[in-house]
């Protein structure tokens, strides 16, 4: 690997270049951004998945939609449509993307649209909702957000800054500078402030950018309908895990803290799972001599497992979800009120809405 990436340096400079002369565009006014007069927050990360995007975004789902009326608005990755929808109760995968089609399942009272130009997706929304949540929009410049949350996983800190090809960055590091707010995610709930300091001190916040730090909060398993279940994973338990996102590494060590026998079936980011894998998954369970067995797996995947051609051998099986929210560290309710804050202010200063 770490001669794969000395071949693929050099397409990484020319690619990070591309990037930054795309920004300074962007920067100069010579490529256009727009602004709306609703508030627009955008939830991003620098890196190729795995930040915690999503559970953000419904962290601010939750936060908001008691006094406003919020709607999401995604790129809808993975998707077999395209343009702008709206998803709908039955909203799967492969009409709107796994997130969007999560994020309605969690808030069916909530609009949630997908749309690749974000741009049209919001002249479409912003007539009947108060504000409007980007979920990983941070490289999307075409619109400027009034409020940008950037995110970064703890572990993955220490990693190189290259772009692609031969890193994981998107675009440069620099394009931290772009964040109102910053979040460190998926942090060990004992981190102490020594170790915060150093995070901070090599983030080099400008004097308005804010800082926060997360860590996962993972809840009761549900069923396939959102059902809460009475499972309990113990020591006895053989656990079949099923994933296909960016990093299931912190799942599956909040399981093995429970039991030792787990049986990973991991895949790709965004897998489109194939009744092969679903059969291969359902093979391996029935001949598991294991009186405990059960199969875990996200939301997210949970939102692929719902196409039609995988629902019969779906419904046969014992399949649970492990849902995950954000908890702060500290300084939770700084957070909430500079988030409510925004909106209030943005909404007072533009009363049309």
């Amino acid at each position: 690997m770490k001669y794969l990436r000395l071949l693929l340096f050099p397409f990484s400079l020319i690619y990070g270049l591309i990037v930054m002369v795309r920004n300074w565009c962007y920067d100069t006014g010579a490529f256009k951004s727009h602004e709306f007069d609703l508030p627009v927050i955008a939830v991003g990360n620098l890196t190729i998945g795995g930040a915690g995007k999503s559970p953000m975004t419904e962290y601010l789902i939750r936060l908001l939609k008691q006094d406003y009326k919020p709607a999401t608005l995604s790129r809808g990755y993975g998707r077999e449509t395209k343009g702008f929808k709206i998803a709908s109760s039955t909203a799967t995968a492969s009409r709107v993307g796994d997130e969007p089609a999560q994020f309605k399942h969690t808030f069916p009272d909530i609009t949630v649209a997908v749309c690749e130009k974000r741009v049209d997706g919001i002249e479409q929304l912003k007539a009947d909702h108060d504000l409007i949540i980007l979920d990983d929009a941070y490289q999307h410049r075409a619109v400027k957000p009034g409020l940008s949350i950037l995110l970064f996983d703890y572990n993955s800190l220490d990693a190189s800054h290259l772009v692609l090809p031969a890193g994981n960055y998107r675009e440069p590091f620099s394009g931290r500078w772009r964040a109102d707010v910053i979040i460190i995610s998926k942090c060990p709930e004992d981190l102490d402030e020594a170790m915060q300091d150093s995070i901070a001190a090599g983030m080099a916040l400008l004097p308005w950018q804010q800082l926060y730090f997360t860590t996962i909060s993972y809840m009761r398993l549900h069923d396939m309908d959102g059902n809460p279940s009475m499972t309990v994973i113990d020591k006895d338990t053989t656990v079949f895990l099923l994933t296909g996102i960016a990093n299931a590494t912190p799942l599956l060590a909040h399981i093995k803290k429970q039991t030792i026998n787990v049986i990973h079936h991991n895949y790709p980011d965004h897998h489109r799972f194939s009744l092969k894998n679903i059969t291969k998954l359902a093979d391996e369970f029935a001949a598991c001599a294991s009186q405990k067995k059960v199969i875990v797996t996200t939301e997210k995947d949970a939102q692929r497992l719902g196409e039609q051609e995988l629902l019969p051998l779906i419904k046969r099986l014992p399949v649970l979800v492990m849902p995950i929210g954000v908890m702060f560290l500290e300084d939770q309710q700084q957070f909430d009120q500079f988030v409510i804050e925004y909106v209030r202010k943005f909404r007072e200063h533009h009363p049309v809405h």
